[in-house]
């Protein structure tokens, strides 16, 4: 079928240069600009399942990093698999995936570098995959160091900061680096996060100080609410799609907390 980019460059080129030569020259303009835009609208709905082989052998290496897989890591690969919605042949993709990465050669760069060009720089895609990839690590509670460097490889990857690390942890519980000022302060390259005692932290969720004014305060918020808006998602599983839906109500969580203890609006 023609696209409406051929017949619209025919006709301007017609109208312009006039006669076949400008026809033809239109045509052929329109027809590289169909192609971008069909390129274009590929990549921005991004394979649906695309990412789920590479994502499920850096699972299974995760599961793996500290010498055994445990029955609560697999449980996290299932509910998952569930949650996604993963048809029979999806599953049995998964699950061979899962298990080759549990192997002790296994190498998580190609499967890292699988997934960054799934994502193709779009963080609100990335950071799901990233949430998923946590899930694991934290599955058995504090990870080992080993399951961590393999998050961390991930998260830069995917163009995350170490700050950024940190604030996604917080959001789930865990504090990473000895000091008390939170993910701001430069963590220990070695550690690995720890349960904090009393839950996630409102101003590390949003990645500021406890002493930032309420500009600052605002500002980090309505940037982090952007790029994690579920809206941006398009056709992604529910799975991944519920995930970034739960980091949009922690971020407003924690910006309402902070509003209420500090009486600004």
């Amino acid at each position: 079928m023609i696209g409406a980019g051929v017949l619209f460059g025919a006709l301007a080129g017609l109208l312009l240069i006039h006669g076949w030569p400008g026809l033809l020259l239109g045509a052929a303009f329109g027809w590289i600009y169909d192609q971008a835009r069909a390129r274009a609208r590929a990549s921005v709905a991004a394979p649906a399942y695309g990412f789920v082989e590479p994502l499920f052998a850096l699972l299974g290496a995760v599961a793996k990093a500290d010498g055994r897989v445990s029955e609560a890591e697999i449980a996290v690969a299932e509910r998952l698999m569930t949650r996604m919605g993963l048809n029979d042949a999806l599953r049995r993709r998964a699950i061979a995936r899962f298990n080759a990465g549990k192997q002790a050669d296994f190498d998580v760069a190609p499967a890292i570098g699988d997934l960054k060009h799934w994502c193709g720089g779009r963080r609100h895609l990335a950071y799901p995959l990233l949430d998923v990839v946590a899930d694991t690590v934290l599955a058995e509670g504090a990870p080992s160091p080993a399951k961590f460097r393999i998050l961390r490889q991930l998260a830069w990857a995917l163009r995350f900061s170490d700050f950024e690390i940190a604030m996604l942890l917080a959001a789930k519980g865990y504090v990473w680096g000895t000091g008390s000022t939170g993910p701001r302060q430069r963590p220990d390259d070695g550690a690995a996060p720890r349960r904090a005692p009393q839950g996630p932290d409102p101003y590390a969720v949003l990645g500021v100080p406890p002493d930032a004014d309420a500009a600052t305060v605002k500002r980090a918020y309505r940037k982090l609410i952007s790029e994690h808006h579920p809206d941006r998602l398009g056709g992604l599983p529910e799975d991944l799609r519920r995930r970034a839906e739960e980091r949009a109500r922690d971020i407003n969580a924690a910006y309402e907390r902070i509003q209420a203890e500090r009486g600004f609006r």
